[in-house]
């Protein structure tokens, strides 16, 4: 143990700063847990506010937004879920066809860079790409008769724009991953199953997608741990009072109980019970995916 240790100190002194930083921004701050049992007043600080125990927590309950909260937070996190593997995959499948090298490149490129633009950025953007009276969308649909639909504040409309501009912006990322899994799939099969009449799509369909299920079985699993994570950058960049029944989720509601209405206590036992769930999903997923995939942290 004493060689070992001798051998691989400065492994260890390279951890130091890791562990410090660690400390001071994740460890030390879980002393702020205490708030969501207390009627917190910030002039008496966290040890010196009221104890109220869990009167935060059966208020969260009783609150009747809670329910439509939770909801939209676990059906726009689902439809994420879902895009977020099924575009990636078939993009990949597709530039996996391209046989120009130069052409694929460039394409990969285009569709990788929206991933690199935050949604301060992208969020701007949107808003007026979809504006419903100067809009390039809305225009678009007047050429065919159509009347200018308001995306940002249309309960009808919001989710699936938060949905599709989330796809469109981390699809092609995602995209790298799968295709760094055909890679692994031998082109003897191609060749064999070419020899014996197979066309493209029979040989995509038997040999491409299975070749590629355990990157996809894994994807899908570790997704299940962040069931709860809808995106607080993009839907606080988009989203507005009108939208809020169909487009406040978990981590916005948490965002304007504690700085905009001052219900400290409230949004700390919002976003503990969150921590909590997602804990328990996370560990979930994993343990799915060593199961299910073979895979391990260590």
């Amino acid at each position: 143990m004493i060689i070992r240790f001798a051998k691989e100190w400065p492994l260890h002194l390279l951890l130091i700063p890791g562990v410090i930083i660690a400390i001071i921004f994740s460890y030390i701050p879980m002393a702020g847990v205490l708030i969501a049992f207390e009627r917190y007043i910030p002039t008496r600080g966290i040890f010196g506010s009221p104890w109220v125990g869990w009167d935060n927590f059966k208020y969260m309950i009783e609150n009747p937004d809670m329910k439509r909260i939770m909801f939209n937070t676990l059906y726009i996190a689902f439809m994420k879920i879902v895009g977020g593997l099924l575009v990636p995959i078939t993009i990949s499948i597709l530039l996996n066809e391209i046989r120009r090298e130069v052409f694929k490149r460039i394409f990969q490129t285009l569709v990788y860079l929206p991933h690199f633009l935050s949604w301060v950025l992208l969020g701007g953007i949107l808003i007026d790409i979809l504006s419903p009276s100067t809009g390039i969308v809305n225009q678009f649909l007047g050429w065919f008769g159509m009347d200018p639909i308001f995306f940002l504040a249309n309960n009808s409309w919001f989710p699936y724009t938060l949905v599709i501009s989330d796809i469109w912006k981390e699809f092609g990322f995602s995209t790298i991953i799968y295709l760094a899994a055909l890679t692994s799939i031998n082109p003897s099969l191609y060749e064999a199953a070419e020899m014996d009449g197979a066309n493209r799509w029979k040989q995509t369909w038997h040999i491409t997608l299975p070749g590629m299920m355990p990157i996809i079985v894994l994807m899908a699993t570790l997704s299940v741990g962040s069931i709860l994570n809808a995106g607080f950058e993009q839907v606080f960049n988009l989203y507005s009072p009108p939208v809020y029944e169909s487009g406040d989720i978990i981590d916005t509601f948490v965002y304007r109980m504690g700085f905009e209405q001052v219900q400290y206590g409230l949004a700390t036992a919002v976003g503990l019970l969150k921590s909590v769930i997602s804990l328990v999903l996370i560990a979930l997923s994993y343990s799915m995916a060593y199961r299910f995939a073979g895979y391990r942290i260590f």
